[in-house]
């Protein structure tokens, strides 16, 4: 048996409200929430069995003793997509702020870059060589 398995990300944010919604609009869908009422201040995301937490920055320093860091650039989410320029427009459309346009990255990507409202870069890519269709 393995030590470690099902690994997930958390991200750390001032605006988890702000946060948790734009990853819902995206399509994530909440699977974890605490403390059941009132403003969160960690709740858990799936979307095709990928699972990121949102953790409030405040929370983690007072209940764990961390310093984390909402700051800056500090994470990326990829966001595996057919259509990157539909997709960078769609998180646009849903508040992130455009970093750089799609463009060819490698020779065999497709990428853009944009900050969501908690500063975390978000990621539509798609895989040219396997789908011509995403430029």
């Amino acid at each position: 048996m393995d030590l470690f398995r099902t690994p997930q990300i958390v991200l750390f944010t001032r605006d988890i409200n702000g946060a948790v919604a734009f990853y819902n609009a995206l399509g994530f869908k909440e699977v974890f929430h605490t403390p059941s009422n009132g403003t969160p201040i960690h709740v858990d995301l799936a979307l095709d069995g990928y699972r990121i937490g949102l953790a409030t920055e405040t929370s983690t320093r007072e209940d764990h003793g961390l310093d984390p860091t909402a700051d800056g650039q500090h994470a990326a989410v990829i966001l595996w997509t057919d259509d990157v320029p539909a997709g960078y427009a769609r998180l646009i459309d849903l508040g992130a702020k455009p970093i750089k346009t799609p463009e060819t990255w490698l020779d065999r990507l497709l990428i853009a870059w944009v900050e969501d409202p908690s500063e975390i870069v978000a990621l539509p890519v798609c895989e040219q060589m396997q789908r011509p269709q995403c430029s």
